[in-house]
């Protein structure tokens, strides 16, 4: 087996008073704000909850996320924080590759993620054997990757050296995710993971969210505002289970 790299975790995180659009007709401006930043700091406590990780970056210009980051002990940076989720993650890759880190990106609405996702990410990241890296590549390197639900997008991706493959976020990023990793010489490794795949940012993600019983706080702030999407399956008929 290769060693690979410690991992330090990015969150790249938007203004969250721009933030989920998609839902403005379920939740006003004022609660999509209130949600974006209960998800991203439900995310942050789980990854703050992972010792294997060597540390936490937020990549922000929100004040208010900044100020949940450094709760958590997580860094704040704002390079990059206004180039969207592809130039965010970009830069945070160069920074801390320069520091010797691998990274794992995970996105600030995945809310259902538990430290054992994480884990087993990690565990999967580090179990890449020699003969799938290639002779000639010298450190170790690899990619593992957790798709959305719907298999287009990626909701967490681990690279080492946190440089090795560059990225490009967006609807459809999954498959073409993998095609730069093979490009680059490293056969990627997929997980599956529901908690992960299940990002939030339409009415019915949010429908399939409430649906999953869970102790976070945007579930909190829901049943507050006594949202009801009264759903417990997506259009496209997948269900997610707690």
């Amino acid at each position: 087996m290769k060693t690979i790299p410690r991992l330090c975790a990015v969150i790249p995180m938007k203004d969250s008073g721009q933030a989920k659009q998609r839902l403005a007709g379920v939740l006003s401006g004022t609660q999509r704000r209130e949600l974006a930043l209960a998800m991203f700091e439900d995310v942050l406590a789980t990854l703050a909850a992972v010792p294997e990780l060597a540390g936490i970056l937020v990549v922000t210009v929100d004040p208010s996320a900044g100020a949940i980051a450094t709760r958590y002990g997580a860094r704040v940076a704002s390079d990059g924080a206004r180039a969207g989720h592809t130039g965010a993650v970009a830069t945070a890759a160069r920074r801390l590759a320069a520091e010797g880190f691998g990274m794992l990106e995970v996105p600030g609405d995945i809310p259902l993620v538990e430290a054992g996702d994480i884990r087993q990410l990690i565990a999967a990241h580090g179990s890449v054997p020699d003969s799938t890296l290639g002779s000639t590549l010298g450190s170790s390197r690899a990619f593992t990757i957790a798709p959305a639900r719907d298999q287009r997008g990626s909701n967490a991706v681990l690279c080492s050296p946190a440089d090795a493959v560059p990225l490009r976020f967006g609807e459809n990023s999954f498959f073409p995710h993998l095609a730069a990793a093979r490009a680059c010489g490293i056969e990627p490794k997929v997980l599956q993971l529901p908690h992960i795949a299940l990002d939030i940012d339409t009415p019915d993600e949010l429908a399939l969210f409430l649906a999953a019983p869970s102790r976070t706080r945007a579930r909190a702030l829901l049943e507050q505002w006594r949202v009801d999407c009264d759903a417990t399956t997506s259009k496209d008929g997948i269900q997610v289970t707690a």
